[in-house]
């Protein structure tokens, strides 16, 4: 006779977690030590997928000694940077060696709160109960493309970075204009120029750092001074923030030498032609969209959760009892988003979520089939 699990019986669970990428499973290890009855669930069809869907040449800018989640190092040499692939699979590994409760292929489309406090998640197999909830779905949600998009030429194909995957997606030969001077924008535009002209559109200018500065890999000299633990509310960790992301790496002046023709930001599109703030135009061929993404809170209808198109918080906690964020930018400090910081911010959330219970030593048991499940 089939049976079912206190969870598909409708039973309360201490915590739901909504999102198993490297903060959800962050979390999850330090609830597992704690005794919390949690889950997480996730959307991602695998543990990891949403690192599998990035471009083919991405690599962390955090050489390996930086990219551990708690409990298990990264299992790679120091000072190597792993690919996507390898991200991807060393969070399937932390999930399957401490047998973490994650049920995959459900993504939450509704979240509301009842009158007694406690939270209800509309799935597409069911209904999860919780008195706690943490959102930890991270900050790439939505791929943003700007509106004056539309009046380009139906014939020219334009990708957001969210969807390119490696230069056969684009026409051979043609010009790419690459829209965004962050990361991925000089990353993407660095590998197309190997093949074709490029154009990268660039509007605020970030700071570009080398990967390697007097012979150490730049994220050493950063963790020695402190700058992945400044706190957020501090001076300095708001000027900080107020100048954005490093560019780390990947620099224009090497992309200038290599061809690559760098254009002030980018104003408006029409048939083949781009148009740039200094008023100088560029036909193009195909066109990346670097423009980043843009939070998704339609499926939460808590009130007072979201103000302005984002989750209000503090270190965290929202101003609605019981629901939390865990993995955003800037959260507590610099490192809160990055996989090898992300920690820190879990285990002061799962004191929080499960105060007065103490910690336990979980050893891996292994790989965890029953707990990694689909809907």
């Amino acid at each position: 006779m089939p049976t079912t699990s206190p969870i598909d019986r409708g039973e309360l669970l201490d915590v739901l977690v909504i999102g198993a990428g490297q903060a959800g499973l962050a979390l999850g290890h330090h609830l597992a030590r704690r005794g919390a009855d949690f889950l997480l669930v996730d959307a991602g069809p695998e543990i990891g997928s949403s690192w599998r869907a990035r471009w083919d040449s991405l690599r962390l800018f955090s050489p390996a000694q930086y990219d551990s989640l708690p409990g298990l190092p990264f299992p790679a040499p120091a000072d190597t940077h792993p690919g996507k692939d390898d991200v991807a699979d060393y969070l399937a590994a932390y999930a399957a060696h401490f047998a973490l409760p994650v049920r995959l292929g459900t993504p939450v489309v509704r979240l509301h709160r009842d009158t007694d406090g406690t939270f209800e998640a509309t799935t597409p197999t069911g209904t999860l109960r919780a008195r706690q909830v943490v959102v930890a779905t991270g900050p790439f949600q939505t791929p943003y493309i700007p509106a004056f998009a539309d009046p380009l030429d139906p014939d020219v194909p334009q990708v957001h970075t969210a969807r390119y995957r490696n230069p056969t997606q684009l026409p051979g030969g043609g010009r790419v204009l690459v829209v965004g001077g962050a990361n991925s924008g000089l990353q993407i535009a660095a590998e197309l120029a190997a093949t074709r002209p490029v154009t990268v559109a660039v509007g605020t200018r970030p700071t570009e750092l080398p990967q390697r500065i007097a012979g150490r890999d730049l994220f050493s000299w950063l963790d020695a001074v402190g700058f992945f633990t400044v706190p957020a509310h501090t001076r300095v960790g708001r000027r900080l923030r107020a100048r954005g992301d490093l560019v780390i790496g990947t620099r224009t002046r090497d992309l200038r030498r290599r061809g690559v023709d760098l254009r002030p930001r980018l104003t408006g599109l029409a048939d083949r032609t781009a148009t740039f703030t200094d008023g100088t135009t560029v036909d193009v061929d195909a066109v990346v969209w670097a423009t980043g993404y843009r939070p998704d809170h339609s499926w939460l209808h808590v009130p007072g959760a979201v103000v302005d198109g984002q989750l209000r918080h503090t270190a965290g906690s929202t101003d609605v009892p019981g629901l939390h964020v865990l993995g955003l930018p800037w959260q507590t400090c610099r490192g809160s988003a990055l996989l090898g910081f992300v920690g820190a911010d879990a285990e002061a959330l799962a004191a929080r979520l499960t105060p007065g219970a103490g910690t336990t030593d979980v050893p891996g048991r292994g790989p965890a089939t029953p707990a990694v499940s689909p809907a």
